[in-house]
């Protein structure tokens, strides 16, 4: 199971919180967006700590390293400084449905041209030494999922190891449904692994996926920040099928606490208060007694007294 890249959220610290938990066998970092130059080895550590520790979280679990771009020759110069300071692969991001990074010719505005995306991959493909695998990520599609199938293939053929695939289009963003019927063609068709992922918040929805899309693995990002415990649920479910390896709210109160040691040497306190407070409130979408935590701690900006409440919480409910 692989641990999805989310900007500004799934970052170093909870990369490192998550993948002790376990569950995962992957991790893709934040995305790097390369443009016009290649970077200096200075920003892909700043994005991908892990770098300096072998390419692994400290439970062991690699990180490859995503990169975003539009340029085939830039993307690919980049690519090779990365597998030269230890990625244990490289990951292309074709699925991000920002405005932002769309208007910059990268992310989901390049599925409108399936040969440009042959043309990223392969030049990346060749631009790494042949050990390190090359993965990318898309969506269904742009406006529509015409294409879907011809994107796929067309980043296949290019010589990715592996093709993540968000059920939904760039216009769709993130609304439910996530539309895992139109990964099955895809998973039939192509000859690499093809890995799913949207709307799996749950292990049902796991299950339902898996069932729906045909695909044998599949990517969390946002289930599994609303719900830490997922990956090793599924993980769980895997071994044993009457297992519960679900947490309760004393063990997230305790995650809470161990996220804010984690970011702890983060220059600016408000920053640190700022991750805490969007977590809790993420926490929300599972567990209602974050949502009252967070309505606490919103208007708190010194982490001290965020960690301070959470500790009084976690008293309370041991007690």
């Amino acid at each position: 199971m692989t641990l999805a890249p989310m900007e500004g959220v799934v970052d170093v610290y909870m990369r490192d919180l998550l993948t002790r938990i376990g569950g995962f066998d992957l991790c893709v970092s934040e995305f790097v967006r390369v443009s016009r130059h290649l970077f200096p080895a200075s920003v892909f550590h700043q994005y991908c700590p892990e770098l300096k520790t072998g390419g692994k979280t400290a439970a062991g679990v690699p990180v490859h390293v995503q990169i975003m771009g539009g340029e085939a020759q830039v993307m690919a110069e980049n690519a090779a400084l990365v597998a030269s300071l230890g990625a244990p692969g490289i990951d292309i991001n074709f699925g991000c449905p920002a405005k932002t990074v769309n208007r910059h010719d990268a992310g989901a505005t390049l599925l409108q041209w399936p040969e440009r995306l042959h043309d990223i991959v392969a030049a990346v493909r060749g631009a790494v030494p042949a050990d390190i695998p090359v993965s990318a990520k898309i969506r269904l599609g742009f406006s529509d999922k015409s294409r879907a199938l011809e994107n796929a293939l067309a980043i296949a053929e290019a010589g990715a190891a592996k093709l993540t695939v968000h059920a939904r289009t760039k216009m769709e963003g993130y609304r439910p449904p996530a539309h895992w019927e139109y990964l099955r063609p895809i998973a039939e068709t192509l000859s690499i692994p093809v890995v799913a992922n949207g709307e799996i918040w749950t292990v049902a929805d796991y299950l339902s996926c898996r069932e729906i899309s045909g695909c044998a693995d599949v990517m969390i990002g946002r289930g599994v920040i609303a719900r830490p415990s997922l990956a090793l649920e599924i993980a769980a479910l895997q071994n044993s099928p009457s297992a519960n390896a679900a947490f309760d709210w004393p063990k997230i109160l305790k995650l809470i606490g161990d996220y804010h040691r984690l970011i702890e040497s983060m220059a600016s306190g408000s920053r640190q208060a700022g991750r805490l407070k969007q977590w809790t409130k993420l926490l929300g979408r599972t567990y209602c007694e974050s949502t009252d935590l967070f309505t606490s701690i919103r208007r708190m900006e010194d982490p001290a007294d965020i960690l301070r409440e959470v500790e009084q919480r976690l008293g309370y409910v041991e007690a």
